[in-house]
């Protein structure tokens, strides 16, 4: 009986080695062999731009070109946007307006109502650095589309009787008057004011 009881004991510490060893080779998290696995990479480099927890970046990392461009252009971005829609819609059918006047929204104008997406497809979707002057020339031809998402919701802002603000960082003197005709051109009327940078 004890011959029978060792041997089985025996068995037994062998299947428990024999599963730890299995369990001991078995990674649970495997690693892709490339350790910049461009769209996790990109992924995480995109949440911790839009969460601002990535600062003074200058350019896109040239691994996130094809990441970036197919976010913009695939319906994802458009997608993402119809959804934070959806919340402030929601939110403004549950503000009561008092008529008083003093009911406000403010909206950045680049890349919130009118869309610079050309402007940047040629500068590889932010890889290539920021030129201040290119942008100024893309700006005073006027052509930059409302983005239609953000269009409507300024509609609705402003039949709801709020005072809609458009604020951007374009400058007053040499950009005003394109700024203001892209904007009317593009449907974006009846705001309060439009508030551009003073250079002095």
């Amino acid at each position: 009986m004890f011959s029978t009881m060792r041997l089985l004991w025996e068995v037994v510490v062998m299947m428990l080695l024999a599963l730890f060893s299995k369990a001991i080779g078995t990674r649970p998290y495997s690693r892709t062999s490339d350790p910049f696995d461009s769209t996790g990479y990109c992924l995480s480099w995109r949440v911790a731009v839009e969460a601002n927890n990535l600062r003074a970046w200058r350019t896109v990392p040239f691994q996130c070109l094809r990441y970036v461009e197919n976010y913009m252009v695939s319906g994802q971005y458009e997608r993402d946007l119809g959804m934070v829609i959806e919340q402030i819609y929601s939110y403004i059918d549950d503000i009561v307006l008092f008529n008083d006047g003093m009911d406000a929204w403010i909206l950045d104008v680049d890349d919130t109502c009118i869309s610079n997406l050309w402007y940047y497809k040629g500068k590889r979707f932010g890889c290539d650095p920021y030129d201040p002057i290119g942008f100024k020339f893309w700006a005073l031809r006027g052509v930059s589309p409302a983005i239609p998402a953000v269009l409507d919701l300024f509609t609705k802002l402003v039949e709801n009787g709020f005072k809609v603000f458009l604020v951007t960082g374009r400058d007053e003197e040499t950009l005003g008057q394109a700024t203001l005709e892209n904007l009317h051109n593009q449907g974006y009327l009846g705001y309060e004011r439009l508030i551009l940078r003073y250079v002095r």
